[in-house]
């Protein structure tokens, strides 16, 4: 059985896609406060690659590709499959309700609103602007 590497900060990474990456970039960080690590622009201006940090985690993400290849025909964008998200980032934040008061002024769709969860700790469910389903909180399952 494999081992997780111990020697990087986190062992799981979500990856998005957008069809506007440069302007989903600027959202994410000035929404919800994640912060630029590494961006790898394509001459045409869209992302190839892009790691943004929070905290001790990080997300990539990536323009989505005119050409389809073997890996793209995997993933489809929310706007594809009605509005529909088949996984969503959990992030744990210290002040639930500062994230939530940013996230909202920058236009974020509240799908569930800000509570106290009866398993603990204080959250909310957002939509970016491209569709991608974000969740925060302050419950730290460890």
């Amino acid at each position: 059985m494999s081992t997780p590497a111990r020697s990087v900060k986190a062992t799981i990474i979500p990856c998005l896609r957008y069809r506007n990456a440069p302007a989903a970039i600027d959202w994410v960080c000035s929404a919800f406060g994640f912060e630029k690590h590494a961006l790898y622009p394509n001459p045409d201006g869209t992302i190839a690659h892009a790691q943004l940090t929070f905290g001790n985690g990080m997300i990539m993400l990536s323009s989505v590709p005119e050409t389809e290849s073997e890996w793209t025909r995997l993933i489809k964008q929310p706007d594809e499959i009605g509005g529909a998200e088949t996984q969503s980032a959990c992030v744990i934040v210290s002040d639930a309700d500062a994230i939530y008061a940013r996230a909202k002024s920058a236009g974020a769709e509240m799908l569930l609103d800000i509570k106290d969860a009866d398993y603990g700790g204080r959250g909310f469910t957002c939509r970016d602007p491209e569709g991608h389903i974000w969740n925060f909180g302050t419950y730290n399952p460890w």
